[in-house]
């Protein structure tokens, strides 16, 4: 498990450079999850370290396979100095310890709902699972492992996420794309959805 951490971090100070935060939080229960901050430019990265200790495992399975199953950690970007988003290092905590607490697979196309503003006066109280491989490349592991992925997660509003549900998170993409959303602003408003 530690083996595994210190790869990811490796990984993600690779493609990021430096941390220049770093918070860690503990749920009753779980593993410790930490969230990295990184400054690059105008921009800041949230990544967290600890969800990829362990395979996801499938809610419905009778037994959890220690060492096969999907791994990933989460990545957020937001435009710099625009809104307090270091109040965001607890719900991305939150969301990455969620296969623990709740036996979820997180995967791509998938809505994660922290029932609350990701930072204080946010738009925004869930995410879209984006597909990985854009900001840092997977990380294979040694066999029997599955490589861990890096999910990037795009902030939705609740009238986006509800629109999701309806009409999938490829149509979201498509209409966020088709109108030029700023998918990094943490102060965007949803995009038209009618």
């Amino acid at each position: 498990m530690a083996e595994i951490l210190a790869l990811v971090e490796a990984r993600l100070r690779t493609a990021f450079g430096e941390p220049d935060a770093r918070a860690a939080v503990t749920f009753l229960g779980t593993d410790r999850i930490e969230v990295l901050r990184f400054a690059e430019g105008d921009l800041v990265r949230y990544a967290t370290l600890g969800m990829s200790a362990n395979p996801m495992t499938d809610p419905t399975a009778v037994l959890a396979d220690p060492v096969r199953g999907p791994r990933a950690e989460l990545l957020l970007t937001v435009r710099a100095g625009l809104a307090d988003t270091d109040k965001l290092l607890r719900p991305l905590a939150v969301l990455a310890a969620s296969p623990q607490v709740e036996g979820l697979v997180v995967a791509p196309g998938a809505s994660l709902d922290v029932g609350e503003p990701l930072w204080e006066g946010a738009p925004f109280s869930s995410v879209l699972v984006a597909e990985p491989g854009g900001l840092v490349e997977d990380l294979e592991l040694d066999e029997p492992m599955e490589a861990v992925r890096f999910l990037p997660l795009l902030p939705m509003t609740a009238n986006e996420a509800a629109w999701k549900r309806v009409h999938g998170a490829a149509a979201l993409q498509e209409r966020w794309l088709a109108r030029g959303t700023d998918l990094r602003d943490p102060l965007r408003s949803a995009v038209a959805l009618d």
